[in-house]
């Protein structure tokens, strides 16, 4: 999700302002309010939260941007309800994690709930200990065959970034450049250095070391394998949008 993209608002496109409509007829019995409902003691309702799953692709295809859906839902809460204050931001996903748009946002949200559900089916994947290499960006940690691999910090970046990156090409200029970002050119290693760290990255991988594979005279690559699995964990930062 381009950060570029959310800034900006198609000129094109007028802005569109949500209308309340009428509450459909009652069908069955009617729950109660929120606020007559049991409530944790010594609390009290102060706001909502309504999680809106749509990506840039979606809501281009509609002829608008996220930015123009935040502020026609600001416009249309200010005239429901004028003393109301609102506070949105965009929810970032890792490109290419699958999953209702709905869910990826509550987790990237910290939704207590879906994080809640999240720790429990991580839980379950370590009972489980599966076959193969799961890679765990949430906890910087790599499990081979439900085993914790004895990985140095640079060595879980490289693969990290190899992984986040599936099937593109990575030069060794590229693993430099940002890998070792702020280091000075004594400190910075060469090309060949890279090799080296990769050939001590599939020593580690042992029987999983095809996971990386060499692109001759390019780089390194990571494919989508059947063996490897990936645990994003419990979201990525959302920064202030809109």
């Amino acid at each position: 999700m381009s950060n570029t993209a959310l800034l900006e608002r198609p000129t094109a496109a007028p802005a569109r302002h949500l209308r309340a409509v009428p509450a459909p007829v009652e069908t069955v019995a009617p729950q109660r309010p929120a606020e007559e409902r049991a409530l944790p003691a010594g609390t009290a309702p102060r706001g909502f939260a309504l999680y809106v799953g749509i990506d840039e692709a979606k809501v281009a295809a509609s002829g608008v941007s996220l930015g123009v859906l935040v502020d026609a839902l600001r416009r249309t809460l200010a005239d429901l309800a004028p003393s109301a204050e609102t506070y949105a931001t965009v929810a970032l996903a890792p490109v290419g994690s699958g999953g209702r748009d709905v869910d990826v946002v509550r987790l990237a949200l910290h939704e207590p709930s879906a994080i809640a559900r999240t720790k429990a089916e991580e839980l379950e994947d370590e009972d489980r200990a599966p076959g193969g290499v799961a890679v765990d960006i949430s906890r910087k940690r790599v499990l081979i065959d439900g085993e914790s691999a004895a990985f140095t910090f640079k060595e879980f970046e490289l693969l990290q970034y190899l992984v986040l990156r599936e099937g593109r090409t990575i030069e060794r200029t590229e693993l430099v450049s940002s890998l070792w970002q702020g280091a000075t050119d004594d400190e910075a290693p060469g090309e060949r250095t890279i090799d080296v760290h990769v050939r001590r990255l599939r020593a580690k991988l042992g029987r999983y070391e095809d996971i990386v594979r060499t692109v001759r005279g390019v780089g390194y690559r990571f494919d989508r394998h059947a063996d490897v699995s990936i645990r994003y964990g419990h979201g990525t930062p959302s920064p202030d949008r809109f």
